[in-house]
Parts: C-alpha cells; sequence; structure tokens
C-alpha cells in the first residue's frame, strides 16, 4: 500500500517550522502548460524569482502517488519532461496517490494542498472559470469551488481570455471569493492587461495585501482565496488585436475539431502559441514570473 501522507521538501519544512515566509507554487505549469524543454528553465526562474524577494518557493505535485509540498530539483525535472503526468484537481489526488501516479496539480489542487499546509499564498499565470459554452456543457472550472472554501491568498494574471471572464466574475461573486486588482480597479485578461471588467477593490502593495489576510483570519467569518489580479503592464501585453484575432479563430477550430473539457485549455494555449509564432509563450512567462514576485513581496508581509 501506498504511504499516503503528505511529505515536504527539508528547505520548506524547515521554513514552515520557523514561521518565514513562503509561496506555494503549481506544477502544471510545468508539465502541462508551456512546451519542452522552456518547462523546466521556466520551472527554476519561477522558484528563483521567489527566492529574489526573500521567500522560500513550494512546488507542489505528485511524484510515484506521494504528494510533496517543496519538490527538489530532480522531482521538478521528473514532472517536466516524463510522459503520461497526470493533471490532478483535488478529486484526483486520493485516487492518484493510491495507484501510485506521477501527477502535476492544479490551481485548485495546489491551493488546497498548500493551504493544508499552512501556506498562505500562491503564485500562478491565470485562474480556470467559466467556459464560454457553460451554459449548455456546465464546464465550469474547480478552481471556482475549491477558492471558495480555501483560505489563501492567489496572485494571478485574472482569468486566461479563452474563458467566459464575465461569468467567472460572476461565479466567484456568488461563490463569496474576494477580488482586488493590485494596483488596477480593471480585471486583467492574462495575455492582455485589461480583461474588459471593472473591480470593485484594489490593493496598491504587498503590505495592504498581507492586511486583507491578517483582516480575514481576525474575522474569521470568510473561508474562502483572496484573488490578488495583477495585469501586466501594458508595454509587456500581448498586442491586443494579434490576441483578438488568434482568440477568435482557436475557438472556430475547437468547435470545428470538437474539442471539449480538459482538452479545450491546452488546445487553445496550444494555438496561441502557434499563431502567434511564440509571442504568447514569452508573455505568459512574463505573467508567471511576475506574479511570483508579487506573491513574494505579499508572504514577506505577512510573516512580519
Amino acid at each position: 500500500m501506498t504511504d499516503s501522507q503528505i511529505r515536504y521538501g527539508a528547505e520548506v519544512a524547515e521554513a514552515l517550522r520557523a514561521g518565514r515566509p513562503v509561496v506555494a507554487l503549481e506544477s502544471t505549469i510545468v508539465s502541462h502548460g508551456l512546451p519542452r524543454p522552456d518547462n523546466l528553465r521556466v520551472a527554476r526562474e519561477i522558484e528563483a524569482a521567489v527566492r529574489a524577494e526573500g521567500a522560500v518557493p513550494a512546488t507542489i505535485g505528485m511524484v510515484e502517488g506521494v504528494l510533496v509540498v517543496g519538490l527538489d530539483d530532480a522531482q521538478v525535472t521528473r514532472l517536466a519532461t516524463s510522459d503520461g503526468v497526470a493533471k490532478l484537481s483535488v478529486r484526483d489526488l486520493a485516487v492518484a496517490a493510491a495507484t501510485g501516479a506521477d501527477g502535476a496539480t492544479t490551481v485548485a489542487a495546489t491551493s488546497a494542498v498548500a493551504a493544508s499546509a499552512g501556506i498562505r499564498v500562491f503564485a500562478t499565470g491565470g485562474l480556470g472559470g467559466v467556459h464560454r459554452e457553460a451554459a449548455q456543457t456546465f464546464d465550469e472550472s474547480a478552481d471556482l469551488t475549491t477558492l471558495s472554501r480555501t483560505p489563501i491568498a492567489v496572485v494571478c494574471a485574472g482569468v486566461k481570455s479563452i474563458l467566459d471572464v464575465g461569468a467567472t466574475l460572476e461565479r466567484l461573486e456568488t461563490l463569496g471569493v474576494a477580488v482586488v486588482g493590485y494596483r488596477s480597479r480593471r480585471f486583467p485578461g492574462f495575455f492582455v492587461t485589461d480583461g474588459g471588467f471593472d473591480l470593485d477593490w484594489s490593493v496598491d502593495s504587498p503590505e495592504q495585501a498581507a492586511a486583507v489576510l491578517a483582516a480575514r483570519a481576525a474575522h474569521g467569518v470568510q473561508p474562502g482565496a483572496l484573488i490578488v489580479a495583477n495585469p501586466l503592464p501594458a508595454d509587456e501585453q500581448l498586442d491586443p488585436a494579434l490576441h483578438d484575432r488568434t482568440l477568435a479563430d482557436g475557438l472556430a477550430r475547437l468547435a470545428a475539431q470538437g474539442v471539449t473539457g480538459k482538452a479545450v485549455t491546452p488546445f487553445l494555449l496550444a494555438h496561441f502559441h502557434s499563431a502567434t509564432e511564440g509571442a504568447s509563450l514569452a508573455v505568459n512567462v512574463r505573467i508567471i514570473l511576475r506574479n511570483a514576485a508579487l506573491a513574494a513581496r505579499i508572504a514577506v508581509a505577512a510573516a512580519r
């Protein structure tokens, strides 16, 4: 029988014992979100960005059925270079552990595992959300419901523009998930700075974001996540006209080829990479590195 206890990397375990700032990182960006060999290089750069701001990175994933908080470099390399790595949401963790799988954790799974480990801040690229045909398919990411009951700050660049951004914001409101813009009252659109929707709240510094976390903990009322939406500077975004053309073409190809479910996001992201001749990949990397750095600054402020 597999030992299904969560294991901790030595550095992460020591940081948590000492109350030092720790930032959770997902592993699906390593195994499913970026093409090889860029994925392994970027995974290391993300961890370096967290360290540069004074926090300890805790990349979360599963190796041979063992759920690890703080994968070492060999384990990250395994998930980045192996075929057949499972994409694990919260519901998949126990089954994957019992079957000895290698798996990469999604936003939902990473958030849940990190919060259970006592990690208060998580950096990712973009959230999952409500899919564009959800009225017919009921296709909605488990990220949303998981975040409604998981007390963690998630630094992201909004939700991927391939989703229904407005419907996703409505669902987050219904689920009681707080959303604040970082130095912006507009919700970012992942590849583009402005996703087209206003936000009620913003924070202007890592310290202010940390103060929100402290107030939530003191109140003991809201069980869910705080989403810190961190838009790309306008001069670093994907050209909006190119973005809109690529998205329209990708959605048309999606329908023509009958791609559905979990395959939708990888299909459209691969289309963006191909159609923009790699420009979307460069933007994606900028997003996660900026979010990792901001998350680390928030974690440092929260640990003071």
